[in-house]
């Protein structure tokens, strides 16, 4: 159902945080030769890799061509659902809804008895999703009709209210701490190929309608050579209210540096929505990692595609995992940084098992395992 008059927020709706509980997961099966190297085969293993961790924890249901859906099938763990369903890429936390629900957060109080709570929803845990318009992070390839489409289709899949945003938008562009705070970047949101009609204080206000949030939390940078122009899913994550993990290099050479260092000032002096300072834990990125020209030269171009050539910076980054129900999938890279990484989020993550999979050739499309997940709240 299309509600295009009210705001979700208007009508008692908000994102809830990842880690509150999901009734299942949602990913797409990668295809494309000019994102993924050898006609998407090993982006296939990591994706099915990817699925079967977190099948150990919830539901699973895998999108896929028609023509693509007995092929994933097989490659995937009979516990895992495939469906049919038209899209142009695997990115679904981007061209996905972003799922909503109309219950208070678990746990929500005010941050002292003289502060009375924020406007919080009081109804019996139905689920709505926004659907963004999607313009493939500013045309990295020319047809998107499809993934624009994908968004609605999933909402009415699934029988959830469907709220049609004037704002383009992509699902990892937002982090939220499910009590009405919210994480973005400017370099990303108030880039020139998003919403450039829009003003910084007028794309605010459209996501605390959209979100229910009440405080945006604005960090300057995201991630060296992000394709995505810097989503906060690779930068910094809410792990729990008033704790956040932030993507930390410790050479100051590296441009990464800078960019982490001024993301780590606006969050130790900012305030949540509960009027709560925030507590920032530093996870060393990978590498720096680069993509090779073996790896380059498999991959083939198109018309109206994003070029990929060796020596390429990738934007490897240990923040893109993924929380599910009492677990958390992160992305490795057989790095010397994995293992701490690993320990600091099993650390910072103390009720949830960490489960790594191979990161690599998800980053070589672009992005990782945040990216090509997207949770469905229990509504």
């Amino acid at each position: 159902m299309l509600s295009p008059i009210t705001a979700p927020a208007a009508d008692g709706y908000r994102m809830p945080a990842e880690w509150e509980e999901h009734s299942r997961t949602w990913m797409l099966w990668p295809f494309r030769p000019d994102v993924w190297r050898e006609n998407a085969r090993p982006a296939q293993a990591a994706f099915a890799a990817v699925a079967a961790a977190i099948a150990r924890f919830e539901p699973v249901r895998v999108g896929a061509l028609p023509e693509l859906v007995e092929a994933a099938r097989g490659l995937l763990p009979p516990a895992v659902e495939v469906v049919a369903v038209a899209y142009n890429d695997a990115w679904v936390r981007d061209s996905g809804p972003t799922f909503l629900v109309d219950g208070p957060a678990p746990g929500f109080r005010p941050f002292d008895k003289f502060r009375p709570p924020q406007a919080q929803p009081t109804g019996a845990g139905g689920l709505a999703g926004v659907d963004w318009i999607f313009n493939a992070w500013g045309g990295h390839y020319a047809n998107f009709s499809a993934d624009d489409a994908l968004a609605g289709h999933i909402l009415g899949c699934v029988g959830a209210r469907r709220y049609r945003a004037d704002l383009v938008m992509e699902g990892g562009a937002l982090h939220v701490d499910g009590e009405g705070t919210l994480l973005v970047v400017e370099e990303c949101l108030l880039h020139r190929n998003r919403n450039p009609h829009l003003s910084k204080g007028e794309i605010e206000a459209r996501l605390k309608d959209y979100l229910n949030v009440q405080t945006v939390i604005w960090l300057p940078y995201g991630v060296v050579n992000d394709e995505t122009a810097g989503h906060v899913d690779n930068l910094a994550c809410f792990v729990r209210p008033g704790f956040v993990a932030l993507t930390w290099t410790d050479d100051a050479h590296d441009p990464q540096h800078a960019r982490s260092l001024a993301a780590e000032h606006t969050l130790l002096a900012s305030r949540d929505a509960q009027g709560r300072r925030l507590e920032v834990h530093r996870i060393h990125q990978p590498g720096p990692l680069f993509m090779t020209d073996g790896e380059a030269s498999t991959i083939l171009p198109a018309p109206g595609s994003r070029p990929r050539f060796g020596g390429a910076r990738l934007a490897g980054s240990y923040i893109n995992h993924y929380i599910v129900n009492r677990g958390v999938i992160v992305p490795v890279f057989d790095d010397p940084h994995d293992a701490p990484a690993l320990a600091k989020l099993a650390e910072l993550y103390p009720n949830r098992e960490i489960v790594p999979v191979p990161g690599r050739e998800i980053l070589l499309g672009g992005g990782n395992v945040h990216c090509i997940t997207q949770q469905q709240p229990k509504g």
